[in-house]
């Protein structure tokens, strides 16, 4: 999914839209408590900085252009390959930064998208539909996770102070 993005200016955290065919307020229900990230596996293409064709392109944009509609999409975009980024190892108090690029394109992640629905099972028909991501048909991957809410980790001070800073699905 190298370079598939969502443009800032396409979708805001609160749903609004400023693009053109895209309405100024895309509808957010309150009853909406669930959100799940779709993680694009990386492939041996997109770590090497390979771009998809146009036609994946328009598939990724009509089904995100869907997720706007519904009022679902938060946030989606596609990551450089690992070889312009780096992982810092924790061992103890000490911190090892390890330069990419990675091996094992499998559990890498190439791109993710983020949607706030209803129900797992609405996640599931919205995952059902998300475009293959691999270049010209190959074998893709993409994984869904549920995302914890601050509500999950019940009251406390720390938490208290993430919902002062409108993250971890503070509304």
């Amino acid at each position: 999914m190298f370079g598939v993005s969502i443009l800032a200016a396409a979708i805001r955290r609160d749903g609004g839209a400023k693009q053109s065919g895209v309405p100024d307020k895309v509808p957010q229900h309150k009853e909406m408590s669930m959100r799940f990230m779709i993680l694009v596996k990386a492939t041996k293409d997109s770590e090497a900085g390979a771009k998809p064709p146009e036609g994946l392109f328009a598939a990724m944009a009509d089904y995100h252009e869907q997720l706007v509609k519904a009022g679902v999409l938060l946030d989606a975009s596609g990551l450089q390959p690992t070889s312009k980024g780096w992982r810092i190892k924790y061992s103890g108090g000490k911190r090892t930064v390890i330069d990419g690029p990675f091996t094992e394109a499998k559990e890498l992640v190439a791109g993710y998208t983020i949607i706030q629905v209803k129900s797992r099972e609405e996640a599931m028909e919205w995952t059902r539909r998300f475009p293959n991501p691999a270049i010209g048909g190959k074998d893709g991957e993409i994984e869904i996770r549920q995302m914890f809410e601050l509500e999950d980790f019940g009251e406390s001070e720390a938490i208290d102070r993430f919902r002062e800073m409108g993250v971890g699905g503070a509304q």
